[in-house]
């Protein structure tokens, strides 16, 4: 099975710089590197052309989002446009340590047809105890996965909705996982390969990050959950979100309300795209691993 492999960026060209030189590496090479430059304002754009200029990534493709469209709006357009029957799903500051995984993937996925995305266990600088761990446990069925280390199968994108484009960043991942189960597929976790993550700063804001999964985790609940289930689920979330706020301290606290106005204002949207799925499927969903 041929692999793509996909990464957004936005103003991080020494991570990514970084993880080119990783994916320099890999046997068998990708089919082809698919890079979306979301509103870049640093120098990664000159890094890109002279990494293209040494002719050691011939497989490279750039896409250039001027004003930025979000993480999951561009890896929404970089999966209709890739051309492998897997695609390898990376941040600019993540890559795969094993240099033979595409290899294994290709296998992996050749054994389980229904398999749909596979993710695995990250070595990353947010959870410094991660760094040395061996035993990431179980492969297991999840009900979501990260795509800082992530296969998808691209034919299985296209036959369901995929990533929400209007999310811009956080919560594509469950959303898409649950579509996947409800459609009869699996999200499988492996720890078969390893991902090592920087998980860099730049650009990083934890707060602004929380307002945006919780909008989206709300927005999905009113797109795929049935009524009258979406009504409890909805309260819950906002409970859920507002406990975790309430753990961050007072500034969380009363910043908290953002999301809830940015959640209403979705309403209309989320009425008009709304596919509810089967209660028995959505619980299926629910009832799974986290990751």
């Amino acid at each position: 099975m041929t692999i793509s492999v996909m990464i957004t960026t936005k103003n991080r060209a020494v991570d990514l710089r970084r993880t080119l030189q990783v994916l320099r590496q890999l046997d068998p090479p990708p089919l082809e590197i698919l890079i979306t430059a979301d509103g870049c304002t640093d120098d990664t754009l000159q890094m890109l052309k002279a990494e293209a200029l040494k002719g050691e990534i011939n497989n490279l493709k750039v896409m250039i989002n001027e004003v930025g469209m979000g993480s999951v709006a561009s890896r929404d357009r970089m999966m209709r446009a890739a051309k492998g029957d897997l695609v390898l799903a990376l941040d600019d500051d993540s890559y795969p340590e094993q240099m033979d995984c595409l290899q294994l993937l290709s296998s992996l996925f050749d054994r389980r047809p229904s398999l749909a995305i596979a993710h695995f266990p990250q070595r990353t600088d947010e959870y410094p105890a991660s760094l040395a761990q061996t035993d990431f446990g179980p492969a297991r069925l999840t009900r979501s996965f990260a795509n800082s280390g992530a296969v998808l199968r691209r034919s299985t994108y296209l036959e369901l909705p995929g990533f929400e484009p209007r999310f811009f960043h956080m919560y594509e991942e469950p959303d898409y996982a649950l579509q996947c189960v409800a459609a009869g597929y699996e999200v499988w976790f492996t720890p078969q390969i390893t991902i090592r993550h920087h998980y860099s700063g730049a650009t990083r804001s934890e707060l602004r990050n929380h307002h945006r999964h919780s909008r989206n985790e709300m927005w999905s609940v009113w797109l795929r959950c049935p009524f009258p289930q979406c009504l409890g689920l909805a309260a819950y979330r906002v409970f859920s979100q507002f406990r975790y706020a309430c753990k961050r301290g007072l500034g969380w606290v009363v910043r908290e309300p953002v999301w809830w106005g940015q959640a209403l204002g979705g309403i209309p949207f989320c009425v008009r795209q709304r596919k509810p799925i089967a209660w028995k499927h959505y619980r299926a969903w629910l009832s799974l691993a986290d990751r």
